[in-house]
C-alpha cells in the first residue's frame, strides 16, 4: 500500500497547490488510475475506486464479468478460471479483484500521472477563459516576472497561474520597469496559443487611460458619466471626450476632480502623460472647436460627405492649436473622426472670409505644421536670424532646444531669450488649460 500512500499524498499536494476542490482529486485519481489501468489491462477495463482519506490508502478494484466464451479480455473472464476462485460462479456473474499498486508497474503510474497533469491543464485554461472572457478593458495587477526581447512577463496578484505579457508594442516605451518590479495594466485580449489562453496587457493603449479614468472617477463606475472617445500618443499626449446622462453633473468636472485630484492620479500613473478632458457633442463642428481646446476656434466650417472640418483659429492661436510637431490638431482629428484642416484668420481672409474654404483644399504636402514664421509674433531682430539660418517654418523650430538655439549663428542673448519663452508657451500655455473644457 506504501504506492497508494504515496500518490494520495502526492494528489494532496497538487490538489492545494492547484486549488482544487476534494471533489475534483477524486475525479482526478478515477482519471489517472483509468489511465493506467488501460495501460496494464486494455481499453474496456472496469473497476471500482475506493479512497480512504482518514489511512492515506486507495484501494483499485477490478471488475471481469465471467462468460462462457471471451470476447474481450480487458473486461471478461471465461467461467473456467473463474471457477477456480469460486467453484459458484455462473456466466452473468461480476468477478472482483484487488489490484495491488505493485503490479500497476512504471508505464502504468506514468499513464496516470500524465493524465492527471493534462486533466489539470485543461481545468487551469477553462479556469482562465472563465476568469477572464468578461474582463477586457478592467485593470489588472501584477509583478515583472521577466523581461524577454522586449516584451514584459507579468505574474498576476490573483490568478498566479494565468500566462500574461506586455508585447513591446503595448508598452509605453518613456517607461523602464525590471524585474521584481509591482505594475498595473488593462486587459486587453485573450489570445489561444497551443499552451492554452495567454493574456494581452496593454499600457499603450487608450484603453489603460479609460480603464484608470474608471476607478478614479466614482461616475464612470456608475455609469453617469461615460468616456465616448479617447485619442492617445503614448507617452505624450491623451485627448478625451466624455458625456453625463445626468444634467446636474458636469462630466468635465467629474473627470477632473477637486482642484486636478482626480485627473492627476491618471497622470502620475502614466509617467506625466498630458491629458485634455473635453465635452463630447454629436454636433461635429462644435466637437472639433472643443476637441482643439486648449486653442480657442473663430470659426468651424463642415463638410459632411468629405468628412472634413476646416477650422480657422485667430493668429496668435494658430501654434497652440497646431500643437507641438502637429500633435493638437491630429489627436482632435483622431478624437472626432473627422479630418481637421486648420487656417490662420489672415489666410482665410484672403482667400473669402465669408464661408468654407473647401475649394480648392491646400495640398497634401502643406500640413498644418508647416505655418511660415512671418505669421507668428516675433521680433524684427529674431526673424532677421532665424531666416538667415535658415529657418522658416514654424516646423523647422518646434524642437529646437537651449543648446540648439545659442549655435544659431548671429544668436544674441535677448532673442534667444524671445525664442525660448515663444516655445516654452506652446506647452506652457497647453498645461495650464489641460484637463480643463475651452472657453
Amino acid at each position: 500500500m506504501a504506492g497508494s500512500t504515496e500518490m494520495l499524498a502526492a494528489f494532496r499536494e497538487l490538489t492545494t497547490a492547484k486549488q482544487l476542490e476534494r471533489s475534483d482529486l477524486l475525479d482526478l485519481l478515477r482519471d489517472g488510475i483509468h489511465a493506467a489501468l488501460v495501460r496494464k489491462f486494455g481499453p474496456n477495463v472496469r473497476f471500482e475506486l475506493t479512497v480512504d482519506e482518514l489511512q492515506g490508502t486507495i484501494k483499485v478494484v477490478r471488475l471481469r464479468q465471467v462468460v462462457e466464451t471471451v470476447e474481450d479480455a480487458s473486461w471478461q473472464i471465461p467461467l473456467e478460471e473463474a471457477q477456480y476462485e469460486d467453484p459458484d460462479f455462473r456466466p452473468g456473474d461480476m468477478l472482483e479483484e484487488e489490484v495491488p499498486f505493485v503490479e500497476f508497474g512504471r508505464l502504468a503510474v506514468q499513464a496516470a500521472k500524465q493524465r492527471i497533469i493534462q486533466r489539470v491543464r485543461e481545468g487551469e485554461r477553462a479556469r482562465i477563459r472563465d476568469e477572464f472572457a468578461s474582463k477586457v478593458g478592467d485593470l489588472l495587477s501584477g509583478e515583472v516576472q521577466q523581461i524577454e526581447r522586449g516584451k514584459l512577463v507579468i505574474m498576476l496578484n490573483k490568478f498566479r497561474e494565468a500566462e500574461a505579457i506586455i508585447p513591446y508594442r503595448e508598452q509605453n516605451h518613456r517607461e523602464h520597469f525590471h524585474q521584481g518590479d509591482t505594475m498595473r495594466a488593462v486587459l486587453k485580449r485573450l489570445e489561444e496559443t497551443p499552451k492554452g489562453p495567454r493574456l494581452i496587457l496593454s499600457r499603450g493603449d487608450p484603453l489603460f487611460v479609460k480603464a484608470l479614468f474608471k476607478l478614479e472617477v466614482p461616475e464612470i463606475q456608475q455609469q453617469i458619466v461615460e468616456i465616448r472617445a479617447i485619442a492617445r500618443e503614448v507617452g505624450s499626449r491623451t485627448k478625451v471626450a466624455v458625456i453625463s446622462r445626468d444634467d446636474a453633473i458636469d462630466p468635465v468636472g467629474a473627470c477632473v476632480g477637486l482642484k486636478g485630484s482626480r485627473v492627476q492620479a491618471v497622470v502620475n500613473e502614466l509617467g506625466g502623460e498630458r491629458i485634455d478632458i473635453v465635452p463630447w457633442s454629436p454636433d461635429p463642428e462644435r466637437f472639433a472647436r472643443l476637441a482643439l481646446a486648449p486653442a480657442r476656434v473663430a470659426k468651424v466650417f463642415s463638410d459632411p460627405d468629405a468628412k472634413t472640418i476646416q477650422a480657422v483659429v485667430d493668429e496668435d492661436q494658430l501654434s497652440l492649436a497646431i500643437g507641438r510637431n502637429g500633435q493638437n490638431v491630429r489627436l482632435a482629428s483622431e478624437l472626432t473622426g473627422w479630418k481637421i484642416d486648420l487656417y490662420s484668420s489672415r489666410e482665410w481672409l484672403e482667400r473669402g472670409g465669408e464661408g468654407p474654404l473647401f475649394a480648392p483644399l491646400p495640398p497634401e504636402e502643406e500640413t498644418v505644421a508647416k505655418v511660415p514664421l512671418s505669421e507668428l509674433r516675433l521680433s524684427p531682430e529674431l526673424m532677421g536670424i532665424l531666416e538667415g539660418a535658415g529657418y522658416k517654418m514654424l516646423n523647422d523650430i518646434l524642437d529646437l532646444e537651449g543648446e540648439d538655439i545659442a549655435r544659431i549663428p548671429g544668436m544674441t542673448q535677448p532673442a534667444a531669450e524671445q525664442l525660448l519663452a515663444f516655445l516654452s508657451e506652446l506647452t506652457d500655455e497647453e498645461s495650464t488649460e489641460e484637463a480643463r473644457p475651452p472657453a
